[in-house]
């Protein structure tokens, strides 16, 4: 699919590209390429100059491919964006290339931050002003959306913790508990991921002298809003953390009162079968072995060395 956008009026219109005679006689400030067909990147390669290779988004490129400036001008930046949905959380690499006033972004599905900002740029007049303001403002609402995705995980939490905290915890829930633990802190990693590299990024853009003062203080303040996202994702992994080993210890306390029940079982059952070894015993002078009465009290003696041990352990509290 391919998406062109021009400005109007000092708005964002987009225009979907089916033909390329659609493209002729248009100035856009962004091009947006969504699993490019090769005929979409003849239809750019003719009308732009810039030929698109098959590995632009290619998840093994070299880090230090990932920033750079060409010698004829254009600039490529390869970031990865957040996707927070219910099925699998996932980070998606956007390739962006800056030719001529233009902005060309290349990724293989459709992405939150990128409706998001079509969302802005349709209502809001004069958000953006040229290809350098698409791209920060990508990057300024990819900031914002990993912070909404870290108020879910306070939520999630917060969930979590009502459950393994404030009411007795069995193993169903214990392993329901971990279960969701371990989504949250999936999710958290690869919003510390997206952050960091969206700090690169534009960090790459500071550096590269692209930006008028105005954008320059605006590409501040979205490294100032990443800051604070730092220091929310290594509060969200200590919660984690805790979390973890709490709902790992319940499960452990189960688990002892399963073998604490089992330990007692097996000393209160030691007398008795010591009682019946002894009376099993073939010596031939063994009173009790030729009275009327010496089988009821052999089964009474067992019974009353049964009881006293759970009698004692009650008292004990050890049975609770």
């Amino acid at each position: 699919m391919l998406n062109m956008f021009t400005l109007a009026n000092g708005r964002l219109v987009q225009t979907e590209i089916a033909d390329p005679s659609e493209m002729a006689h248009c100035q856009p400030v962004w091009l947006d390429l969504e699993s490019p067909s090769p005929m979409e990147k003849a239809w750019i390669s003719s009308r732009f100059g810039l030929a698109i290779p098959d590995d632009i988004v290619d998840d093994d490129l070299e880090e230090s491919a990932r920033f750079y400036e060409e010698d004829n001008g254009e600039l490529h930046i390869r970031s990865d964006f957040l996707i927070d949905d219910d099925i699998t959380p996932r980070n998606v690499r956007v390739a962006f290339i800056l030719k001529d006033g233009v902005l060309f972004s290349v990724h293989g599905e459709d992405l939150p931050v990128f409706r998001l900002l079509r969302l802005r740029a349709r209502r809001i007049p004069a958000l953006i002003e040229d290809a350098k303001d698409v791209l920060l403002k990508l990057y300024d609402a990819d900031a914002e959306y990993s912070a909404d995705a870290l108020e879910g995980i306070y939520d999630a939490l917060e969930k979590v913790s009502a459950r393994v905290l404030k009411q007795d915890v069995d193993d169903n829930a214990a392993g329901d508990a971990l279960s969701a633990i371990a989504k949250e802190e999936d999710l958290n990693g690869r919003i510390r991921r997206n952050v960091m590299d969206t700090r690169r990024a534009v960090s790459f853009m500071m550096r590269s002298r692209m930006l008028n003062a105005e954008q320059f203080e605006e590409a501040r303040q979205i490294l100032r809003d990443i800051d604070s996202l730092d220091s929310h994702t290594a509060f969200l992994f200590d919660k984690i953390n805790f979390l973890m080993d709490a709902t790992v210890g319940f499960i452990n306390i189960n688990q002892n009162k399963i073998i604490k029940i089992f330990s007692v079982a097996s000393v209160a059952l030691l007398p008795p079968t010591l009682i019946a070894s002894i009376y099993g015993m073939n010596f031939q002078h063994m009173p009790e072995l030729s009275q009327p009465w010496g089988y009821p009290f052999a089964l009474g003696l067992m019974v009353a060395s049964v009881a006293a041990p759970f009698i004692y352990f009650r008292r004990k509290g050890w049975l609770r």
